[in-house]
């Protein structure tokens, strides 16, 4: 019996394309999470202020939201275990999209910050699940470009959606903001339904915690964390050190880290991802040391684009050489344990900063942020043998 292969325009076979219905899909209710998420991101601490909970609400609003969004990334690959892609994938764009309608009806601080609980675990569920699914989907031989232009896709909202839920709140009112992410997240639905259920594994899944106390795993992922620290630096303590040029200059380092990810994937694809790793840290590293001359803006703004050019190689890499380092079946779980490396290293970053540059100043601090990022490489050449499981 024969099979018939089709051939794309590039003359792929339809097994070789990156581009499938189903990444698509996936791809289609990544963005429209993304979206949700970003546009109160922002908006809801401004929010919280300006409702009378001052300072402290404000920075509740964030802090819960990342909380649980951490402990709920520890639970999804369980989850989906039991329950399959799409029923799960489906209650996190709900717990995304319901809970930002809910504060249409009702806007008091109690139900700010159980929306908060909520979209934090439903955020927890997309981020991991995007991950999984791309790899899933996405031939072995280009999946280090699909997680890049899976990154680039959902990385665009941070660059639109961030000041656009600030603009809306101040020019509309904050309950078109609140309708416009409830419903970013639930048209998501319309895609969900057509990815796979549960999927029986022929290999028993590694837990979250035993893949963190896998060399293999933890050196490229304690990489990554050290690159994700610097963010929760950047993102929280730049504005206060550098003032106006720091909006130029963030946004300078999201473009820069967006556009990298996708070459780093298809340079990945061909030369190895492993090799990108240490690269990626080290320009990571001189981007923030850098910004020693924070009073200087050239000096800013090209920190920051270094930076953001090793944010996109390390965070594209870290999760490709985790991705070919276990069987499918534990795809879930280096997806959570890269997201958690990700949110847990921003809140430490931000947190940990403010209590030494209290003592040191900004410029000094920057400068030990940007010594410490070094640390992962005395743990040896671990992050940089490639070995595939695929």
């Amino acid at each position: 019996m024969s099979t018939t292969t089709t051939l794309d325009r590039t003359g792929r076979t339809d097994r070789e394309r990156l581009l499938t219905p189903a990444f698509l899909l996936v791809m289609t209710a990544g963005v429209g999470s993304a979206t949700s998420f970003y546009l109160l991101f922002s908006a809801l601490p401004r929010y919280a202020e300006a409702s009378g909970a001052g300072g402290v609400g404000a920075g509740l609003t964030t802090g819960v939201m990342m909380a649980a969004t951490v402990a709920a990334e520890l639970a999804v690959p369980r989850c989906v275990r039991r329950y399959g892609y799409r029923l799960v994938f489906g209650a996190g764009l709900v717990l995304l999209g319901a809970p930002a309608l809910a504060l249409v009806v009702s806007g008091g601080m109690a139900t700010v910050l159980a929306a908060c609980l909520l979209r934090g675990a439903g955020l927890a569920v997309a981020v991991v699940l995007g991950g999984a699914l791309v790899a899933s989907i996405v031939p072995a031989a280009r999946r280090g470009e699909g997680l890049g232009v899976y990154g680039v896709a959902c990385g665009v909202p941070g660059v639109v959606a961030l000041p656009l839920g600030l603009w809306l709140g101040d020019a509309a009112g904050y309950r078109v903001v609140f309708v416009l992410a409830g419903v970013s997240a639930l048209a998501g639905l319309a895609a969900v339904r057509r990815l796979p259920g549960r999927q029986p594994a022929p290999e028993e899944p590694l837990g979250v915690l035993a893949a963190a106390r896998t060399p293999a795993l933890l050196v490229p992922c304690g990489i990554f964390a050290a690159v994700t620290v610097a963010t929760g630096v950047t993102a929280t303590f730049l504005p206060l050190a550098a003032g106006g040029v720091s909006a130029w200059a963030l946004l300078a380092q999201s473009l820069a880290a967006t556009a990298t990810r996708w070459w780093a994937g298809r340079r990945g694809d061909r030369n190895g991802a492993a090799r990108q790793l240490v690269p990626g840290l080290l320009i990571s590293a001189a981007g923030i040391a850098a910004l020693v001359l924070v009073s200087e803006p050239l000096a800013v703004l090209a920190g920051m684009v270094l930076f953001g050019i090793g944010f996109g190689l390390t965070g594209n890499a870290s999760m490709a050489v985790m991705l070919d380092r276990v069987p499918p079946s534990s795809y879930g779980t280096v997806s959570a344990l890269w997201n958690v490396a990700y949110d847990a290293g921003i809140g430490l970053g931000a947190a940990g900063f403010g209590l030494i540059a209290v003592h040191t100043g900004y410029p000094a601090a920057f400068g030990l942020v940007a010594a410490l990022m070094l640390a992962p490489l005395l743990a040896g050449g671990g992050g940089t043998r490639r070995t595939s499981r695929s």
